[in-house]
């Protein structure tokens, strides 16, 4: 799975007055254009009213040179246009819209200032070819090449994270063209600045002759049409771009920046997705009011482009106007970061502390807290988050060694696995959780729910490979009631008796308790009746409400969560326990989680096996929106650790999720805390569907061998924890 990304922005055409004759640009003007403070207040007012996360401010290069924008400039009060455009982007922060300024060649003053209330800048290269001076470029002495490096080096040494790139087939050579990309990466090596680089392909358009594009780009942007009036002639001084042009372009950009984002304008050309696929990784900034350089030529939607990205294998994510690596205070003044806390905190990289400032990790108790938990002994919420915000490698080493540690106090060397199936019946769902890729609206195309025919030939191929536990779970479907429930348990003790019954989620119970009037105890009577054995400790995400309300307003509330396990154990059923983390939970979350599954597991020892489950974002509308990463696979054994160390000796099994981590992060876990690899699965969908790439299905083989490769024994084991059959170490290894 790879993300591609893209920005949700506004247009603000600040000032199109120009001092430079490109031949190719029909956004500038050399007559008197400047938007008022009231227009730009009310752009302003759109830009929050349609969600827009950044203000993309396009100008022409420096307008004041015209005597009229300059007495307008200081009629509303402004000593010089960069003046006037910080005044903007004021505006902009003000409404929890990042600033992203392209104004053309600045001195490094400028750039000074407008770094104080942007989140990032940009300036096209273009082109290095000094030969363009005289074609393309006459009349734009700014366009040289020389001036434009020198803004973006002055750039790199102002620390702002920058985007740039070239223009291609303005009649330069293919060698121009790779000349201008190395210049780039010279740049960006010294200074490490560059973000992006834009490969943008020349396309004709018309002058508009006192038109103004941004109407233009906003009523193609609003009804789809106007690609078509594009299809001008090409001028003499024009050089023809072929797709292997720009996939060569791709490459070379990869080879000199591996480190920086290559985008593609989506809305030049029907090639962008080629472009992905050859290794470009950003769609630009999707205007909501169109492309004002090019306003004929309206963006194709996010849903639209998703749907032709997810069967080829990528993810179409939101991102910021400035990356994920430059959102610390090293790069963005303090109110631009404020603003990004408050609104964006979800897309700022994690890095171990926490993304919000809502209070202090005290990094003084990890010590003591990772020899208590050792000891087994109940760890405080500050001590907890300390441990989950912890970030050195020597304290992560102690966190790893008390960790496993008691897990062969708890548990031994062995190392078990339970072969299974995954049945998930259905994936109608009207909860609408926006972690989910699985549940599907009634309607939906990709709706499904198994016949009965179909349900039984999946209990016989279990069977028939060897399972001894089917696990069952599906979306909470609206016609269901608690017999349809009832009825599927009776299905798979009618196909196969001697098969353990892992079924239904807190969720599912809730709903049937909704449908049916009964109490979770009632229902659960009737469920074991029906042929139930366990429960999977599921739609647990993050016991805490806070958290719950952000990702799944629908979802059951933690008290409500805990009133059903509790029930189920009531019942003589016993019940397994999950984290999902990795997404917009902080460290102090977690903690709470973990106090309620241990007070949890202290008042009815119900609870066979924790399971930390690592948030899949490619497929999920919280991956999307949110611009969450996968959480990397040191923060993942970390956490690990955290889990054994925090539940202490209530909860003798921890579980790696090979599906969600992979198997050889599953093995490496068996050092961190770990005793237990799983199930086979046979059928996993949940993880799939959010875009997991670690595959549906795994033989006892593949378990037993990650076991030995980390110089442990291997068992098979039922749902309940009793052993089947052992895999000895010695015995493999002759």
């Amino acid at each position: 799975m790879r993300r591609v990304t893209f920005s949700r922005n506004f247009t603000l055409s600040l000032s199109r007055t120009c001092r430079c004759y490109c031949k190719y640009c029909a956004f500038a003007t050399h007559r008197a254009h400047l938007y008022a403070p009231e227009e730009v207040e009310r752009l302003l007012e759109e830009a929050a009213r349609r969600g827009a996360k950044e203000l993309l401010v396009l100008t022409g290069e420096k307008p004041e040179v015209n005597p009229e924008v300059a007495r307008r400039l200081a009629e509303h009060g402004h000593s010089s246009f960069v003046e006037y455009v910080a005044w903007a982007c004021e505006r902009a922060l003000e409404r929890g819209v990042l600033p992203h300024t392209n104004l053309g060649v600045l001195d490094p003053g400028e750039l000074a200032r407008l770094r104080e209330v942007t989140a990032s800048q940009g300036l096209m290269l273009e082109s290095v070819s000094e030969r363009l001076m005289d074609t393309v470029h006459a009349g734009s002495p700014t366009k040289h090449p020389a001036r434009r490096l020198a803004t973006i080096r002055a750039a790199g040494e102002l620390r702002i994270p920058f985007t740039s790139g070239v223009l291609v087939g303005i009649g330069e050579t293919v060698e121009e063209r790779i000349a201008s990309l190395e210049a780039l990466a010279a740049v960006h090596q010294d200074h490490g600045h560059i973000q992006e680089v834009i490969l943008q392909n020349f396309v004709p358009h018309p002058r508009y002759y006192g038109a103004e594009p941004a109407d233009i780009a906003d009523a193609a942007q609003r009804d789809g049409s106007g690609a078509e009036a594009a299809e001008e002639s090409f001028p003499a001084w024009a050089s023809e771009v072929t797709l292997d042009d720009m996939r060569l372009l791709v490459r070379e950009c990869r080879r000199l920046m591996p480190d920086v984002g290559v985008q593609i304008p989506p809305n030049l050309s029907d090639w962008w997705l080629a472009l992905v696929e050859e290794g470009a990784t950003d769609l630009g900034g999707l205007s909501a009011n169109g492309d004002h350089i090019s306003p004929e030529h309206p963006f194709p939607s996010p849903h639209r482009m998703r749907k032709r990205l997810a069967p080829r294998g990528y993810a179409l994510t939101e991102r910021l106007c400035v990356y994920p690596q430059y959102m610390d205070s090293d790069w963005l003044e303090q109110g631009v970061l404020d603003v990004a806390k408050t609104r964006y905190w979800s897309f700022i990289p994690r890095r171990g502390s926490g993304r919000r400032s809502e209070r202090t990790v005290r990094t003084d108790l990890v010590a003591g807290a990772i020899a208590r938990g050792r000891d087994g002994e109940h760890l405080t919420e500050e001590e907890l988050t300390a441990l989950f915000a912890e970030t050195r490698p020597e304290a992560i080493e102690d966190l790893r060694e008390a960790a496993d540690e008691l897990r062969a106090e708890l548990a031994g060397d062995l190392v078990t696995f339970v072969v299974n199936r995954n049945v998930n019946v259905s994936n109608v769902c009207i909860v609408g959780c926006a972690f989910c890729g699985f549940g599907q609206g009634r309607r939906s195309p990709d709706a499904y729910e198994h016949s009965r025919g179909e349900f039984t030939r999946r209990i016989e191929e279990a069977v028939a490979f060897g399972a001894t536990e089917i696990c069952m779970q599906s979306g909470i479907h609206p016609d269901w009631g608690l017999a349809d429930y009832e009825r599927w348990l009776g299905l798979a003790k009618e196909v196969a008796p001697d098969l353990h019954l892992h079924a239904y989620s807190a969720m599912e119970v809730d709903h049937m308790c909704s449908v049916s009037g009964l109490s979770p105890r009632a229902v659960f009577d009737r469920l074991r009746e029906a042929g139930l054995d366990s429960t999977p400790g599921t739609a647990a995400e993050v016991l805490h409400d806070g958290v719950r309300e952000r990702i799944s307003p629908n979802k059951l509330p933690v008290a409500r969560w805990v009133e059903i396990i509790e029930a189920s154990h009531a019942a003589g059923l016993r019940s397994t326990s999950t984290v999902m983390f990795g997404h917009v939970e902080e460290p102090w979350e977690l903690a709470e989680h973990m106090r309620v599954v241990r007070a949890l597991q202290e008042r009815t020892g119900g609870i066979t096996e924790f399971v930390p489950l690592s948030f899949v974002p490619y497929h999920t509308m919280l991956g999307r929106t949110h611009g969450i990463e996968e959480i990397s696979g040191e923060e993942n054994l970390k956490h690990t650790a955290v889990f054994r160390l925090a539940l202490g000796r209530t909860i003798p099994n921890l579980q790696a999720s090979w599906v969600k981590m992979g198997l050889e992060a599953a093995t490496e876990a068996l050092r961190w805390g770990v005793n237990d690899l799983g199930g086979t699965l046979m059928e996993e969908s949940i993880s799939r569907m959010a875009g997991s790439q670690h595959g549906v299905r795994l033989e006892p083989e593949d378990l037993i061998a990650a076991a030995h490769a980390a110089g442990r024994p291997a068992a098979e084991r039922t749902t309940l924890y009793e052993l089947r059959e052992r895999h000895e170490l010695a015995a493999t290894a002759a």
